[in-house]
């Protein structure tokens, strides 16, 4: 019956048998979430690989891709992606240098930098869409109802942990 074996409900077995009954949830679900993240990753990280992207500068590329004129402030790119400034001048720095975005001052604002995706950025951006979309988004392991309802579950637990 190893084939059943469920590595996390064992530690949560143990979690409990040792005397964290209390924490043993939160563990489960922390771990769980954890470990449905890195499955994610690896599949995202093989459908990138042939294109020499991972998937924070697909992220980078696809949101200006799909601003409405290709390029936004540094600063608005770092909100919407939810990471720190430094995250994002150095994803910016690396695609740069490959010829994926370029950088101009901002033409009111000169404390500010416009991030503009490049001809060649939206074509690597529509490319990496369609492999993501064939090898990960369109089979994530959960569909329908289910699927929704765990949507729900996820983002009433981010906007509970933003709350901390």
């Amino acid at each position: 019956m190893a084939e059943n074996f469920d590595p996390i409900r064992e530690a949560r077995r143990q979690w409990e048998a040792h005397g964290y009954a209390g924490a043993a949830d939160g563990m489960t679900l922390t771990t769980s979430i954890m470990r449905s993240q890195q499955l994610l990753m690896a599949r995202i990280d093989r459908a990138l690989r042939p294109l020499k992207l991972t998937f924070a500068r697909y992220e980078l590329l696809t949101l200006l891709r799909f601003s409405s004129h290709g390029e936004l402030p540094m600063s608005v790119v770092s909100r919407r992606l939810q990471v720190h400034p430094t995250s994002t001048t150095n994803a910016v720095d690396r695609l740069e240098r490959v010829g994926l975005v370029k950088r101009t001052p901002h033409p009111d604002d000169g404390r500010s930098t416009i991030v503009q995706l490049t001809k060649a950025g939206r074509e690597l951006s529509l490319a990496a869409t369609d492999a993501l979309n064939r090898e990960v988004f369109t089979h994530p392991g959960i569909e329908g109802e289910r699927m929704d309802q765990l949507l729900q579950l996820l983002a009433e637990h981010r906007a509970a942990l933003a709350e901390d």
